[in-house]
Order: C-alpha cells, then structure tokens, then sequence
C-alpha cells in the first residue's frame, strides 16, 4: 500500500473543489490558488497533482479569467480510490516486486506474511473504491465491521 501524500493531497483538494461544486457555481471553476490558500498544500505540487488528474479524466481545466478547474463527473460518480490511483502508484501493502510470482525473498520467494499485507492492500482498494466525494462531503463514511456490529 502506497498512500503517499500525493495521493492524500489530492483527495484533499478534489473534496474541496467538490465542496465549490453546487448548483448555483456548477459552472463556475475554482482557481488552483484558492484550493492550495484553503488547504494549505503548495500551489505547484497541486499543479503537478492536478495534471494527473486531468489526464485521467477526473477535472477540467478552464483558461483564462475566472479559470481553474472543475470536476469532470459529479462528486457521487468519483470513487476516492480513482483519485488515489490518478497521482499514485497501485495500493500496494506488500515490498515484493511488480514481477507476479516473484517474492521479496532472496530467491523469490515469498515473506511468512505476505498474504497479509496482499489482502489488507485489496480491503484498502475495495474501501476506498466504495467511497465517493459526495460520501466524504456528506460525512457518509461506510463504517468498519466492527463499527456497524457495535
């Protein structure tokens, strides 16, 4: 699992411009410099996360006055773990190399708890794939097993 702070930022950012997004400013674009002053997260490492997220499909970019971005879908349509895996590498919980079959082992072959770490690395995805901006917004978090047996 790789949740970097690029992928933390991004999320971060991506909320508050679904924040910005309601009917009456649907098209109106939100300025990188207005999410970085809010957030508190360097204009050009936003730039740079922004771009990602435009090659994926998740903003568009608006020029010239009154420019900046908008989402491309509405906030319930982006899944949180689109975000992430837009400006990160794939969650990945294990150290073991791209190569399957391969281990992290000399000789390949695989650590006594890599099953563990594959299978926290594929909750976390299918966790973060049920979760959309609107849900993080709304305060809609799909609580834990334990939370929901409690």
């Amino acid at each position: 699992m790789r949740l970097s702070t690029k992928g933390r930022y991004a999320v971060m950012a991506m909320t508050d411009l679904a924040s910005r997004q309601d009917a009456d400013e649907a098209l109106r674009a939100v300025s990188l410099a207005d999410i970085a002053a809010r957030q508190q997260i360097s204009l050009s490492y936003l730039e740079q996360l922004f771009a990602r997220l435009r090659r994926r499909g998740l903003v568009k970019s608006v020029r010239g006055p009154g420019g900046g971005y908008r989402l491309a879908h509405d906030a319930c349509k982006t899944r949180i773990s689109d975000i992430v895996l837009a400006v990160d590498e794939p969650l990945r919980a294990t150290r073991c190399g791209k190569t399957i079959g391969k281990g992290c082992m000399i000789g390949g072959e695989r650590c006594m708890t890599h099953d563990l770490w594959e299978e926290m690395g594929r909750q976390l995805h299918s966790y973060l794939e049920s979760v959309s901006l609107a849900d993080v917004l709304a305060g809609k978090l799909r609580p834990s097993a334990e939370a929901a047996a409690a």
